[in-house]
């Protein structure tokens, strides 16, 4: 088990299996549409399909007119209906997402990433910020980087060995500081869309770069 620090969904089925998202916000809406906050890409979901609110300490889910209905645990959602821990939100039969309480556990998903900080899967680069997969996924570039940091946490990596990992088989003078500098700031900015609190990759002045991952 892990210790959560604040509520999350868990996805049980479907494409997303596996995936948490912290609820940390007010209001995040559910749907098929790249404008909801936790998108679900099975065709049985509409495009807005339900939401989660918080009100006084306490979450609430609510269906948002959906075509195919939104069920917790098993009923047919009408109005609005508080959450409890271990409640499973079912969208259009299609997908279940698991809510977990603040302050409880976060039972044990197969291949579910961590919840807090920063994870990689290296043979399909893919990347968990917070138990959110980064989409779309990070250029080749961007990865090689976030690689090479990843497996040196703590350590600094001068800007010869960024070199070496991100563009092998140059020269260290055919890559400008500039190039070095814009590829540090892009993978930064993507990391930040989904936990802008924490600077992962750190300049370490004269030196080079290191990431500082959260516990």
């Amino acid at each position: 088990m892990q210790a959560a620090d604040g509520a999350m969904l868990i996805a049980l089925d479907g494409p997303e299996k596996g995936k948490h998202w912290l609820l940390a916000k007010e209001r995040y809406v559910i749907g098929r549409s790249p404008e909801a906050d936790i998108v679900l890409s099975d065709r049985r979901i509409s495009r807005l399909h339900a939401e989660v609110i918080r009100r006084a300490g306490r979450y609430f889910v609510h269906d948002l007119g959906s075509k195919n209905g939104t069920y917790v645990n098993g009923q047919l959602l009408d109005g609005v209906r508080a959450l409890e821990d271990e409640d499973e939100i079912h969208l259009a039969l299609a997908t279940r997402l698991r809510f977990v309480g603040a302050g409880n556990t976060v039972p044990l998903v197969a291949g579910a990433p961590p919840s807090v900080g920063l994870q990689l899967d290296e043979p399909s680069r893919r990347v968990w910020v917070n138990g959110q997969e980064l989409q779309p996924p990070l250029s080749q570039a961007q990865f090689r980087l976030l690689q090479l940091l990843f497996h040196r946490q703590g350590e600094v990596c001068s800007r010869e060995e960024v070199v070496a990992a991100v563009w092998p088989g140059e020269n260290e003078e055919g890559v400008s500081e500039q190039a070095i500098d814009a590829l540090v700031r892009r993978l930064r900015e993507r990391l930040a869309e989904l936990d802008p609190g924490h600077c992962y990759v750190v300049t370490v002045r004269g030196h080079g770069f290191r990431l500082e991952n959260r516990c």
